[in-house]
Order: C-alpha cells, then sequence, then structure tokens
C-alpha cells in the first residue's frame, strides 16, 4: 500500500460526505493560511527527528512497531469525521465497526458472545476487568504474578482491593502450588493470569489455573494484553509449537484483555477487554440524560467505565481485519514468522562465545546477556549498560535494545553459577514484535555479538 496515494483518498471520502450538507463558511478565528503553517510544521518535522525507528528491523527493544498503512488509512478517514464511539449517535457507523471487532477478537479466543469494547489502553481495559472482578466478589481480593503487569497491582490501589502477589517458577510463571495455598484462605474472589508476560512473554498455564481456582469459587481474568493474538497459532491446527492447552483454556475464562495496538498492527491507543457473560453489563449500568437516545440495545458506552473513545480507532482495526483476517493464514503467519525468529535466536545465542541466552523465549521476546568474566551480578549488569548505551548511539549500524531488571533469586534459578555480589543485575531484552526480524536475525545477532564483545572487553 502506498499511503502517498491512499491519504488523499482519505480526505475524498470526508469531502464528498460534507458535500451532501451543502457549503458553509469556516469561523475566521480557527483559519490558519499555508504561509503561517508552513514554518510551524517545519519545526514540529524537526522535532519527530527526536525519535527512534520503532518500524525498521534494527529497533530490537520495546514491544513498537508501526501500524499498518491500512490502520493508517483507516484512522485518519475516521479522524475527519470525528466519531465518539461513546454512544452510537456519537459515531453510527464506528460504533458498529466497533462491534464486528469485538466480535472477531472474541471469536480469536473461543469466547461465543462476549460482551466487550475498545479501550484507550490495555491498563484501562484491566481497570474494567477488575473493577467487574470487584464487584462480582465484593470484599475478595485480586490475585496476580509477581511478574504480571504492574497495573494489577496498581489498579487494585486505585479500586480499594486487596492484592496478592503470588511468586512464579522458575520460568516466570504464576507458581501453581503458592497460588492453590492463597485460594485456600477464602480471600481471592479473581485471579489474574497473563499470557505473555511483558518482561519475558512467558505464559501462564490458565489450563491449570482455572480448574483450581473454580473449586475455590474464584473468578479468572486474563491479560493477554501482548501476548493474545498468539491465540491465532495456540488455537490452531499448526501451533508452531505452542502449548495449546493455555489458549484453549481461556474460553473458560470470565474475562481477556488484548491490546490490538501492539501484535494487531494498529496504532495507540487501541486496546479491548471482553467479558464471557454478557450479564457483566449489569455492573456498569449508568444513565445520562442527553445521549443513549438512538436505539435500545446497549450503547458500547453504557457497557465501559471509558467515556469518550476515538472511533477512529475501531475504524483503523476494522480496515485492517478485513484485509488481514484474524485466522492462521492472515495475522498467524506474521506472529509465526515472529516466534520462529525468537527460537532460531535462542539457538544461536545458546552457541555464542560472547553471549548467553537468559531464558528461552515462549513467545517473541529473547532475554540474553554478554558472557562477562567474571560471571557476577554486577560484571553483567554493567555489560548490559554498555551493550545498550553502545548499540543505541552507534554512528554506524546501530541497534536499538531494551533491559529486563532481574532480582538475583531470579537470575540465579535460570543461571546458578552467577556470582551473587548485587541484589540484581539488568538482562537485555529483544522483542521481536516484526516478522521482518526474522529476515534479518543473522545480521542482528552479529551486530549484537560484536557490541557484546566490546562491552565485555571492557571489564
Amino acid at each position: 500500500m502506498d499511503l502517498r496515494y491512499w491519504l488523499p483518498r482519505a480526505v475524498d471520502v470526508f469531502e464528498r460526505f460534507g458535500e451532501r450538507f451543502g457549503p458553509f463558511t469556516a469561523h475566521p478565528s480557527h483559519r490558519i493560511d499555508d504561509a503561517a503553517f508552513t514554518p510551524v510544521f517545519e519545526r514540529f518535522a524537526k522535532r519527530m527527528d527526536d525519535n527512534y525507528p520503532f518500524f525498521h528491523p534494527s529497533y530490537a527493544g520495546q514491544m513498537v512497531k508501526a501500524p499498518h498503512p491500512a490502520a493508517v488509512v483507516g484512522y485518519v478517514t475516521a479522524m475527519l469525521f470525528n466519531p465518539n464511539n461513546h454512544a452510537a449517535e456519537g459515531g453510527p457507523a464506528t460504533t458498529e465497526m466497533e462491534r464486528e471487532c469485538v466480535a472477531a477478537l472474541g471469536a480469536m479466543f473461543g469466547l461465543q458472545e462476549p460482551l466487550g469494547h475498545l479501550t484507550t489502553s490495555g491498563t484501562m481495559a484491566n481497570l474494567e476487568a477488575l473493577y467487574v472482578a470487584r464487584e462480582s466478589h465484593p470484599g475478595r481480593g485480586v490475585a496476580y504474578s509477581s511478574e504480571c503487569h504492574y497495573t494489577h497491582e496498581r489498579m487494585c490501589h486505585v479500586l480499594g482491593v486487596e492484592g496478592h502477589r503470588v511468586p512464579v517458577d522458575a520460568r516466570g510463571r504464576i507458581d501453581l502450588e503458592a497460588l492453590e495455598r492463597l485460594l485456600a484462605t477464602g480471600r481471592v474472589g479473581t485471579v489474574v493470569v497473563t499470557l505473555g508476560t511483558t518482561g519475558l512473554g512467558a505464559v501462564d498455564e490458565v489450563h491449570e489455573v482455572l480448574p483450581m481456582a473454580r473449586r475455590h469459587g474464584a473468578r479468572v481474568h486474563v491479560d493477554a494484553a501482548y501476548g493474545g493474538f498468539y491465540a491465532l497459532l495456540g488455537r490452531s491446527a499448526d501451533p508452531v509449537g505452542l502449548d495449546a492447552r493455555p489458549w484453549a483454556a481461556v474460553a473458560g475464562c470470565d474475562s481477556v484483555v488484548v491490546d490490538p495496538h501492539k501484535h494487531g498492527l494498529q496504532p495507540y491507543g487501541c486496546g479491548a477487554v471482553l467479558f464471557n457473560d454478557p450479564g457483566a453489563g449489569r455492573h456498569f449500568a449508568h444513565d445520562s440524560p442527553y445521549t443513549y437516545f438512538t436505539r435500545a440495545e446497549l450503547h458500547l458506552g453504557e457497557i465501559s467505565l471509558e467515556c469518550s473513545r476515538a472511533g477512529a480507532a475501531a475504524a483503523g482495526l476494522w480496515l485492517t481485519l478485513q484485509l488481514l483476517p484474524l485466522n492462521r493464514e492472515g495475522f498467524g503467519e506474521m506472529l509465526a514468522a515472529s516466534r520462529r525468529a525468537a527460537l532460531r535466536w535462542a539457538d544461536l545465542l545458546a552457541g555464542s562465545d560472547v553471549l548467553e541466552l537468559y531464558q528461552r523465549p515462549d513467545l517473541d521476546i529473547v532475554t540474553y546477556v554478554p558472557a562477562v568474566r567474571p560471571f557476577s551480578l554486577l560484571s553483567v549488569d554493567a555489560a548490559c549498560e554498555r551493550l545498550l548505551h553502545e548499540g543505541m548511539y552507534a554512528a554506524d549500524d546501530p541497534v536499538f535494545l531494551s533491559v529486563l531488571r532481574a532480582d538475583a533469586d531470579a537470575f540465579a534459578r535460570r543461571h546458578p553459577r552467577v556470582v551473587r555480589d548485587a541484589g540484581a543485575a539488568r538482562v537485555m531484552r529483544s522483542v521481536l514484535i516484526k516478522p521482518e526480524a526474522e529476515l534479518r536475525l543473522d545480521r542482528l545477532h552479529a551486530r549484537v555479538e560484536q557490541l557484546a564483545a566490546l562491552a565485555a572487553g571492557r571489564q
């Protein structure tokens, strides 16, 4: 797709619609002529140079990438109309698009008739899920792993709910024995499981947690903000090595969150929250004297804590899903490429003389450290700091990585020989969220090896 061709078409769509209502004179208070706009835009363009190349495979740091051109065109086209999907009268077309997107996302997880909507972020989506958890089991708390996203602990504070941190096993998954002991106390009403932790990409054993929670009368919420789209592999006949059991179990859970602005190729912000029980909408019941007057069925704002939400987000996602459907052959192939790249890089790291694999990836997040001597937490941490800095600021062939802080116990579980001369150490972390990483992997690995050798040599 050529954006230079399609973006002007977005303006055509908007102007053609406007012609139906006749001409009008724009108020002079917000008119800006091109002569005034030109220098300001040039300053703006210059400031945008202060950025990282999220779109390029040399960026192998955080879980960000450029949106698909179809998403950009859909978003920009709808943005010119500026619909608000809080109520159908705020965005009739994009409200229906959002409903269709929610149904498609629900089907990706095996949910039959999910109640849900798009959100501005995974954080907001998780807040809504935990709000329903509180209302469903008043007086009972929420359990989450020590390596889940920090939003759960924060949102428990916001909601006034008791939060329970559960330790993790040697692979970064919620510890089942510790969770069983906690559930037996009767203090927990909802268990949060994670499909793709944001640090390691670890996948909790949802299939084990779900029956355990049910035995103790607890709900299960799935935070699949990062890894949720991998359901297209995990629930398929070709899971490319993924354990299918956690993904199949999601259909029996109470709620799930997923972020289309991660693997779903959407611009920020586009999250989603889905509830397995359509009756969960009762917890959002409210009224407004000047909205919700165009239809009898529930408006999206009546099943949400958020009010105004950009209908453009629904348009971008809807248009993308028309071209890249949520199946193994559509989005699934991109995810398969990212996972193949991660597993192959893990193999290269395992055979490297200058880098060591920290933990074998479950999805597409690869963690590793320079093979420093002595192999101590202080030395590893210092070498990772140099590797990050040297890669990012290299004059030629820069590479953009990220780091994860691992405490001494977590590090030693994976590398028992490490000298524990500090309480924690940084670990290199690369998120291969772009399928192009598979095509560039040899070059990426060689460059990181080169930088790691320099970092280790300056001990």
